[in-house]
């Protein structure tokens, strides 16, 4: 076998070694047999006991590990399995527990890697074992009734259902689960011909889309959904910073601006590497499988599936260089002006319950790796422009104005001979009275007419305003040139804002320390270095003396560095890579 896989048996022994002590044993206890997580209780979801329980049934089995039929780690599982019962909801479900109670996504995670551990049992020859996978197989079959009437919140719900569905027929082929996968299916792929899906997670929900949807292909004998699977591995080559750092500038969920890295996609590219027989893919999931430090979800855990999956080795598969120098604009083609245009004829006043339309799916993304250099540009975002050079992470610029007020996201980006161009025309006016046939009779009864009972949507518009900004990225010999510049309004506030990693240190001349990690750059130059790799930021300009503007925010754990300026006005900086 090869380096990669030694190293997951030994992360995977190790992480045995470390949560067999977590399990809970007091038979007094509802949560008898589950092992506690970081919220200090045992939870029956994916990231919980069920994600442990995959890698016991990975050591137990497994003729490498030091806990190869392990008699103290089999009655572990066996009281894991036992606990699973226990905290199955009588409709089949289990609860996620942060959220999301009675969960029918969650279940499906759930039952993603569970189906996986009681087939890799299966395969054994072993009496021991028999109880545990008995029990698996019980509530398994316990979770089927959910899995064929639940519904989801987000996009990748419905594949991860799907995936569910289809690992559940492998095991008790009831046509029911083919017939309500085929329902989820009916809705079409949400993915652009680049291969971005919906919610833009590069850090996390894009290899769980692309996994669950391997198994429903696989299952369920339909190739086409692999096409999508792929896409997504091919964007994914360009998506990485030189560190392995995923781009998370732009995502539509919980991995926006924080740190990911490729070790959840080390199985998926695996399986597809073995699958198309595609070196690229090849060399992806090892370069994945490098990252890998800790157990991952229940559904996507990369020991049991190679354990499972025996024709995934691709030892004898050449591997091809991984690109280290490019230029590209994902999703340039992408229709997403006609569709935002279609969307107001569907009828949904962008109103859906517990989730969220996404409409920035599908808009363009540059970019630009010279090695250790990474750079990205965006519209549609909260940043829109972010910098890696070596160790130094220049996180995001964005720019915000007391007009709408707050964060700008451009609307659009283009590019021009060596330039990228971005903009957007805001608009902002003031509601007039509402007309008299419109008017409910809610006026009229005792207690007056309550705001929120009146129908605003036919308020006429009056004094619309609108304010148009632009800013030109340009690359230079070892530097980058930002220009921002407004219409002629007057009088608009706007801070730019550089936002930096905390591990590097600040300095220059006319840099004031705002406390908290913030700073103003009121004139002149400053430098962010971090172990002996820098940039430096120029120039700064202090024409207002607000330290935030309305409506934007600073999360911690990063460094702020102000520009504040006041409209019209057309103000340049440069980026140095030192």
């Amino acid at each position: 076998m090869d380096a990669i896989y030694h190293h997951l048996v030994k992360i995977n022994d190790d992480y045995t070694t470390s949560t067999l002590p977590l399990q809970i044993l007091d038979p007094s206890s509802k949560y008898d047999g589950g092992i506690r997580d970081e919220t200090g209780i045992a939870r029956a979801s994916h990231m919980s006991s069920p994600s442990i329980m995959a890698c016991w049934v990975s050591a137990l089995v497994n003729e490498d590990s030091r806990y190869y039929h392990d008699e103290t780690l089999l009655a572990a599982l066996d009281k894991a399995a036992q606990f699973m019962l226990n905290r199955q909801h009588p409709d089949g479900t289990v609860s996620l527990g942060s959220t999301n109670y009675n969960s029918p996504p969650d279940t499906g995670f759930v039952v993603g890697g569970v189906t996986q551990m009681y087939q890799l049992l299966e395969q054994q020859n072993w009496a021991a074992v028999e109880p545990a996978q008995a029990k698996l197989k019980l509530f398994l079959e316990r979770t089927i009734p959910a899995m064929l009437t639940g519904g989801c919140h987000t996009p990748n719900h419905r594949w991860v259902i799907t995936a569910a569905l289809a690992l559940l027929f492998d095991i008790f082929p009831m046509p029911q689960l083919v017939a309500r996968a085929n329902e989820w299916l009916a809705e079409g792929m949400d993915i652009t011909e680049d291969g971005e899906w919906t919610e833009r997670s590069n850090g996390i929900y894009n290899a769980v889309s692309d996994i669950a949807l391997y198994h429903t292909a696989r299952l369920f004998n339909r190739p086409e959904l692999l096409e999508g699977v792929r896409r997504n591995l091919n964007m994914m080559m360009y998506l990485v910073h030189p560190s392995g750092e995923v781009v998370t500038d732009y995502s539509g969920r919980q991995d926006f601006g924080q740190t990911y890295d490729m070790a959840t996609y080390f199985l998926i590219y695996r399986l597809m590497a073995a699958h198309d027989r595609n070196p690229l893919f090849a060399a992806m999931s090892d370069y994945a499988g490098t990252f890998i430090r800790k157990a991952e979800g229940v559904n996507n855990n990369a020991l049991l599936g190679l354990l499972l999956y025996l024709d995934t080795a691709i030892r004898d598969l050449e591997r091809a260089e991984l690109p280290e120098q490019y230029t590209l604009m994902i999703n340039e083609k992408h229709p997403i002006d006609e569709h935002l245009q279609r969307m107001e004829r569907v009828g949904h006043q962008m109103k859906i319950q517990h989730s969220s339309m996404h409409v920035a799916f599908g808009a363009p993304i540059v970019r630009i790796r010279d090695h250790d250099v990474s750079v990205t540009m965006m519209p549609l975002a909260p940043s829109f422009f972010s910098l890696r050079h070596g160790k130094v992470r220049l996180l995001g610029i964005k720019l915000s104005t007391s007009f709408s007020p707050g964060i700008i996201k451009f609307d659009r980006l283009t590019a021009e001979a060596g330039s990228y161009k971005l903009s957007t025309i805001m608009e902002k006016g003031y509601n007039g009275p509402i007309p008299r046939e419109h008017l409910p009779d809610t006026r009229n009864e005792a207690g007056g007419s309550p705001w929120y009972l009146l129908p605003h949507q036919h308020r006429p518009m009056t004094h619309l305003q609108t304010h148009e900004i632009q800013a030109e990225m340009t690359a230079g010999e070892s530097e980058w040139q930002i220009r921002i510049h407004s219409d002629a309004r007057e009088d608009v506030f706007t801070q730019l804002t550089f936002i930096l990693g905390d591990e590097g240190q600040v300095s220059g001349a006319d840099l004031e320390d705002a406390g908290e990690g913030k700073y103003f750059l009121k004139s002149g130059a400053m430098k962010y270095e971090v172990e002996g790799e820098a940039i430096e930021i120029s120039s700064g300009a202090y024409e207002h003396l607000l330290p935030v503007l309305r409506e934007d925010q600073h999360p911690a754990g990063c460094q702020y560095v102000h520009v504040n300026l006041v409209t019209p006005f057309d103000y340049t900086c440069k980026i140095r890579l030192l």
